[in-house]
């Protein structure tokens, strides 16, 4: 995107104007969840949550990949970098995220082959130019990041590089709305939707979730004006008593999505349940590789030992992760837990909750301004 097209979805004039439109529906208190870590961030650095009127809450979603990905998976993605012949790879992220007894730097400072890629062909690179190795990708993520993993299993195959796999740990968005807005303890009044997902996904999946629980659902982006424009079209919609599903990031969202992406997710992947980190087994929540690709899984290629989890009994980002509480709460936010000495993932996590209260509003709580 041209640079300059960029810095105009920041342009304080019109972060202002949107604030007063705001400002001009809103007659009661809203509680609103932006579903992505990267809104989260962004509403965090630009200080959206104190600029708009004291009625408007957000709360943070579960929208963060490495945060939710299970500890169970974090565990055995431990044991299998620290198997002898194994390179194991991940993203840069994935390496603090602490296990039960460590985390994948510490594997890497114990003498495992523990490398961070940027992408997954990246690892199929290193399969390549180490035959005599396990070459092992920590495959995490969204529906985002499906596609790319999908093509790289049917590269690997095309090519007939035998050691290479992956280690699974996809989720998908609709499934945990779902799980949320079904909650006795659902705070959820509306939702911003992660524009990136619905690049992929579309948002076809979200209208039977908005008349269900008859709750406002607005794809939103990631700049500040997408987000004021996402949270505009909510609040109208909550003060008029509709619950619609709107997109709000048109410039690169479509109500299919990128269907030819879809397909090959459907080709590799199948639907199956899965644990999400701090919340618990949501069914139909995730993807795994199908039984035709079975060579390259992780979970089936290494013999991993059964899995005891133990999770810090001080940390509440399962709490976080639904809404329900705010990093502020936690007794080790900021002082036991940093992200240099993270208790669980929303701290280290560079799309984390608590990594973002920690880096732009450490003292919080602040008192809402309105000043514009």
């Amino acid at each position: 995107m041209d640079q300059k097209l960029w810095n105009g979805f920041r342009e304080p004039k019109l972060v202002q104007a949107k604030i007063r439109q705001i400002q001009k529906i809103v007659t009661r208190p809203w509680t609103i969840m932006e579903i992505c870590g990267g809104q989260t961030h962004a509403i965090k650095k630009y200080g959206l949550d104190q600029l708009l009127p004291p009625e408007i809450e957000f709360i943070h979603g579960p929208g963060c990949p490495v945060c939710v990905t299970s500890l169970e998976l974090v565990d055995k993605a431990l044991q299998i970098a620290s198997l002898p012949n194994v390179i194991f790879t991940s993203y840069g992220d994935m390496l603090r995220v602490p296990g039960s007894t460590g985390d994948l730097f510490s594997v890497k400072a114990n003498g495992g082959d523990v490398r961070v890629v940027y992408s997954p062909l990246d690892s199929l690179k290193i399969a390549r130019e180490n035959p005599e190795k396990e070459v092992v990708f920590f495959a995490i993520g969204f529906e985002t990041t499906a596609p790319a993993n999908a093509m790289c299993v049917l590269q690997a195959q095309s090519l007939k590089i035998n050691n290479f796999s992956m280690l699974v740990s996809h989720v998908c968005v609709p499934p945990a709305m779902r799980a949320i807005l079904s909650s006795p303890t659902n705070r959820v009044q509306g939702f911003l939707a992660a524009g990136h997902v619905c690049t992929v996904m579309g948002y076809w999946e979200y209208p039977p979730i908005a008349q269900e629980f008859r709750i406002p659902i607005v794809v939103t982006g990631f700049e500040p004006l997408d987000i004021l424009e996402g949270v505009y079209r909510v609040v109208r919609q909550l003060e008029k008593g509709t619950y619609e599903v709107e997109n709000a990031y048109s410039r690169l969202v479509t109500y299919e999505g990128n269907v030819s992406a879809q397909k090959v997710i459907q080709q590799v992947f199948e639907v199956c349940d899965r644990k999400w980190r701090g919340i618990g087994v949501i069914p139909q929540s995730g993807w795994k590789l199908r039984k035709e690709y079975a060579q390259f899984d992780a979970e089936t290629r290494f013999d991993i030992q059964s899995i005891v989890t133990q999770e810090s009994p001080l940390c509440i980002a399962g709490f976080v992760l639904q809404g329900i509480k705010k990093p502020y709460e936690c007794s080790a936010f900021g002082t036991l837990c940093t992200p240099e000495n993270p208790l669980g993932a929303t701290m280290v996590s560079s799309e984390g909750a608590c990594a973002a209260y920690y880096q732009y509003s450490r003292n919080l709580p602040v008192p809402k301004m309105n000043h514009v």
